[in-house]
Formats: structure tokens, C-alpha cells, sequence
């Protein structure tokens, strides 16, 4: 059953050369490639994180409206786990 879920992604843009535009085009052609179905993208930009967890002073913040069902959020969370550039993801049902 597909569900409509919330995921804030994190990038880490710190020494890379691709743009913004780029990587957030890539995050949703991984989506779409597992499985989910992309409604909307908000990218909210870059912010100061109050503590420099693993030596990252900022991230770009960018909120993705999807449907999917559980396996394709799964093969999603472990596919952008190995995405260098995917700081954090963290998911909500809506």
C-alpha cells in the first residue's frame, strides 16, 4: 500500500563541484528509480548546524514530498546511504 511521506535531505556541499540543481536532479531520479512517486521539492538552503557534528559547519536542507510503500522507502533510505553526498535523510509519514 503506498503511503505519502515527508524526507528532508541533508547535502553536504562542502568541497564539491557539482551544483545544488545537480544533486537534488540526482536525489529524485534515485527516488524514482526506487520505487516512489516525486509530488513536490522544496529546497528550504544552506544552514549553520548549532554544533559541527563530524567537522560539517552547514548543510543544505531540501524537503521532498513522495508516495511510496515500505520496500521502495527502504531500497530509497539504503540506496541514498551510500550517496556521498546525502548528509542526513529522515522520513515522515504525512
Amino acid at each position: 500500500m503506498k503511503r505519502k511521506y515527508e524526507a528532508m535531505i541533508v547535502l553536504d556541499m562542502k568541497g564539491k563541484e557539482e551544483t545544488v540543481e545537480q544533486l537534488v536532479s540526482g536525489i529524485g531520479r534515485d527516488m524514482e528509480k526506487s520505487g516512489a512517486k516525486l509530488e513536490q521539492i522544496d529546497q528550504i538552503g544552506k544552514r549553520k548546524f548549532p554544533y559541527n557534528p563530524r567537522h560539517v559547519e552547514s548543510g543544505y536542507f531540501v524537503n521532498f514530498q513522495i508516495e511510496a510503500d515500505g520496500p521502495a522507502l527502504d531500497s530509497l533510505r539504503a540506496k541514498l546511504k551510500l550517496n556521498d553526498n546525502v548528509y542526513q535523510q529522515y522520513y515522515q509519514r504525512r
